[in-house]
């Protein structure tokens, strides 16, 4: 998957957190509803800050960015609200909850069809929400469960063929980590699970790691891990930096 993180594309921090959810049916798939006009590469970050600030400055004027992932017309997979969140584009809270959004850069007029890309970047996105954000074996389009001409007829006509189905392709993230215990982590300990798990941080955008990750417990995994636990919506003493037994579960660290 060519993911790109909130960080590279420049999106600006919610307002408020992201309400969690641990699990979903599946993913419902979006389009933009408007005329799309393709273009090069460099031109999606710029659009993803576009969508984001009409977001949440006009309209609706959500907390942040609505939907979880985006994929525009290159195949590249741009993070939103992430795993482990609640939407806010599917119609109502229980459908917000009950699966994860993926909008594509996908037009009513200009661009209407997807790219040979962009649909591997759709399904590299549902394999993603399955094997580390819970998400059933369910694919939707927005209109199903909800009055809607989303996602367009093209894309509609993929979800209900099965065209999205990542099927064997999506990855595997293999057996993770138990979780080893609070009081293991306040000994600062020295253990190739603390770097699978600053890997892990990393990969989610929750670092504050100058040189590291590296196996020894440092304030700095503290800090990483502190962000992390505000990403799944924790605040106050419980996005306080140490590891606890859902959140560790939830960042599904692999063996160490």
């Amino acid at each position: 998957m060519q993911l790109i993180t909130r960080t590279a594309w420049g999106a600006r921090p919610p307002r408020n957190g992201h309400a969690p959810v641990a699990s979903t049916q599946g993913t419902k798939i979006h389009y933009l509803g408007t005329e799309y006009t393709a273009a090069g590469h460099s031109t999606c970050a710029g659009y993803m800050r576009k969508l984001q600030n009409t977001q949440m400055d006009t309209g609706e004027r959500w907390a942040d960015f609505a939907y979880n992932y985006a994929v525009c017309e290159h195949g590249y997979v741009f993070e939103g609200r992430g795993v482990h969140a609640q939407n806010a584009a599917n119609g109502n809270t229980t459908l917000n909850r009950s699966h994860y959004a993926v909008l594509a850069f996908v037009g009513s007029k200009g661009h209407t069809k997807p790219t040979t890309a962009q649909v591997q970047g759709i399904k590299d996105a549902i394999a993603h929400l399955r094997s580390t954000g819970g998400a059933g074996r369910q694919i939707r389009g927005h209109r199903d469960g909800y009055n809607t001409a989303c996602p367009g007829s093209v894309l509609y006509k993929l979800v209900t063929t099965g065209a999205l189905e990542p099927g064997t392709a999506a990855p595997d993230p293999g057996t993770p980590q138990p979780f080893p215990g609070a009081d293991w982590f306040t000994k600062q300990p020295r253990s190739p699970i603390i770097t699978a798990m600053g890997e892990r941080l990393v990969a989610e955008d929750c670092s504050a790691y100058r040189t590291g990750p590296g196996p020894q417990w440092t304030g700095a995994d503290r800090a990483s891990y502190a962000k992390w636990q505000r990403k799944l919506g924790y605040r106050g003493m419980d996005a306080d930096g140490w590891p606890g037994k859902t959140s560790w579960e939830r960042l599904r660290v692999p063996r160490g």
